[in-house]
């Protein structure tokens, strides 16, 4: 769990004019500097930057234009995995996406974490592989027990 959300966002102009519009409305203001300095939440600032990080009256947000150890918006989007969060239906990044972006960071905390998305990725595999079975011994569904 951390104290902050991270979004990988498209870098197209459509899309920069968007995440500029919503930042605003969110009152983004850039998180990590000690005192106020200018700022100007548009397009084109976050066209001549790639990785940002906000405080916003929601909380911490990071906006990612290229995560470490993927391309970006267009390699995720690929291999996203929908949920439901709050009423939204919403894109996110699956989980050998989440790993590979934890190892080419490589911080301490990355890599603790990485440890456990690889204990969740072995749950994840064994149950499946688990349904497959069951599936294989009935295919047509009729087990006894559900």
């Amino acid at each position: 769990v951390t104290d902050d959300t991270d979004i990988c966002y498209g870098r197209d102009d459509a899309n920069l004019e968007r995440l500029a519009a919503a930042l605003r409305e969110m009152k983004a203001r850039l998180r990590g500097v000690q005192e106020e300095v200018p700022f100007l939440l548009e397009a084109k600032t976050l066209r001549a930057g790639q990785n940002f990080t906000f405080a916003t009256e929601y909380g911490s947000l990071d906006c990612l234009g290229k995560p470490a150890g993927v391309e970006g918006y267009e390699e995720l989007i690929a291999n996203v995995v929908w949920k439901n969060a709050h009423g939204l239906r919403v894109p996110v990044c699956s989980l050998q996406d989440l790993m590979v972006m934890k190892r080419a960071a490589g911080r301490p905390v990355d890599l603790r974490e990485l440890e456990i998305l690889g204990a969740l990725e072995e749950e994840i595999t064994g149950q499946e592989r688990r349904r497959r079975e069951r599936n294989v011994d009935d295919p047509a569904g009729d087990r006894a027990d559900g």
